[in-house]
């Protein structure tokens, strides 16, 4: 009855890592019989700390709404696209980040930039940045919306709070005066205290002409990428091959 009601407490007080810790001891009470008092109330913290940072990752992760699931231990070495080990080393650190620098990802369609730029922000999540993930298209139809029904502060509020926000396939679509506006709107309020991905089929020198307005290109780009970390990914689409091998496997 006391054990119920102690277990009870710790989970009135939010301590679950803690109550599923001390509910362990009570069930497995031989396995804890050599340690002392201070060792068995040490696991129990541990257990705490443990269920905490596991929920607030969960947590981050979905908030992130990520496209895919990525890891940076899966990213693949071996097709050649000029993307080298220590520059995923050097991003994986997460220093950039503490810096508040950008990342900027190029490369023909199929080459993995989405892949890298996801399991780039998973990573940041593990670290316990917060990530938001928008597709560039969807992006601005959510500006648009938020425009209409009045929302717009609040949306540009979150998309400033992000530690680091991805704004993926960026350059697909001719901008509109609106969307120059808005995206000047979101690197004015990153500038500087956060960090931002972009990935593009678009080479960096081409993204000038892209955003058409050649004031506010000056000032988007300069917030953007003077201090942006850069991979400028090439070769075949991974996709395509992994689909030609596939089908060379069936013939076989």
């Amino acid at each position: 009855m006391l054990q119920q009601q102690s277990l009870k407490q710790l989970r009135i007080l939010k301590l679950n890592g803690m109550a599923d810790a001390l509910a362990l001891q009570w069930n497995q009470p031989h396995t804890y019989d050599d340690l002392s008092f201070d060792e068995r109330i040490g696991l129990l913290i541990n257990q705490e700390v443990t269920s905490r940072d596991n929920n607030r990752l969960q947590r981050l992760l979905k908030a992130a709404r990520f496209k895919i699931t990525a890891r940076l231990e899966e990213v693949d070495y071996t097709h050649p696209r000029d993307l080298k080990k220590s520059q995923i080393a050097a991003l994986q650190s997460g220093d950039w980040i503490n810096k508040k620098h950008n990342l900027v990802i190029t490369g023909p369609t199929g080459c993995g930039k989405t892949y890298l730029a996801c399991a780039i922000g998973q990573h940041a999540c593990h670290q316990g940045h917060s990530v938001r993930y928008f597709r560039a298209t969807r992006l601005f139809e959510a500006l648009t919306i938020a425009h209409g029904d009045g929302s717009y502060p609040k949306l540009i509020a979150q998309l400033a709070k992000a530690d680091v926000l991805i704004i993926d396939d960026w350059g697909l679509e001719t901008l509109t005066q609106s969307q120059r506006n808005d995206l000047l709107e979101i690197m004015e309020d990153r500038h500087g205290s956060k960090s931002t991905i972009f990935t593009s089929q678009l080479p960096t020198t081409k993204w000038h002409t892209h955003i058409g307005d050649a004031t506010l290109a000056d000032a988007i780009l300069d917030r953007l990428l003077h201090n942006a970390h850069k991979l400028n990914l090439r070769g075949e689409s991974m996709r395509k091959l992994k689909s030609s091998l596939t089908e060379a496997e069936h013939l076989g």
